[in-house]
């Protein structure tokens, strides 16, 4: 699975979990977060996809997609932040760069990042919000494949907590969600 249809697929994942929350002030697999929190994450996150796709920096954007995005309408805060990102998506050149937090990196891993974070926070809303939990199998092969490798690296940041130990013959999801950190 290349990067778009992968994105599109994390974007369809997370886009029904969004649908069939009942609750959002539910907790969610993030501790910190509830299912509004967790919501207001991605929907700030694809805010920012546009323009960091388009080649501005952390500072031209600032801080405009801080606090809360949501409001008293969470679908409709998706559903228009989504659109806006599926459309820069779809127009844009993945051979470029953009620049986050980190410094500045290849469009295509911001691509797979965001892949990774719309795929996984589907299934923290699906575990807190009691949604289906199953995730594409093929995505799921795939952002392990992608991403396993690169956990190493993420250690002590604060991003995923350390990898769990599998069976060997555990399906894609599960090994997924474990180098994650998560307890699928």
């Amino acid at each position: 699975m290349q990067l778009l249809p992968a994105h599109r697929a994390a974007m369809r994942e997370f886009d029904a979990r969004v649908r069939a929350v009942q609750d959002w002030d539910a907790p969610t697999a993030c501790s910190a977060w509830s299912a509004r929190d967790l919501l207001n994450h991605l929907v700030s996150e694809q805010w920012w996809v546009p323009h960091l796709l388009a080649g501005e920096t952390l500072q031209q954007v600032g801080d405009r997609y801080d606090g809360d995005l949501v409001g008293d309408d969470p679908l409709g805060a998706w559903n228009e932040a989504s659109a806006r990102s599926r459309t820069a998506w779809d127009e844009a050149d993945i051979t470029g760069e953009v620049h986050v937090t980190g410094g500045v990196i290849t469009a295509e891993e911001y691509g797979w990042q965001m892949t990774l974070d719309l795929a996984v926070h589907a299934w923290d809303l699906a575990r807190g919000t009691g949604g289906n939990e199953h995730l594409d199998p093929e995505l799921a092969q795939q952002l392990h494949d992608v991403f396993a490798p690169q956990v190493p690296r993420f250690q002590g940041l604060g991003i995923f907590d350390p990898p769990r130990p599998v069976p060997d013959d555990a399906d894609a999801q599960t090994r997924l969600l474990a180098v994650l950190g998560r307890r699928a």
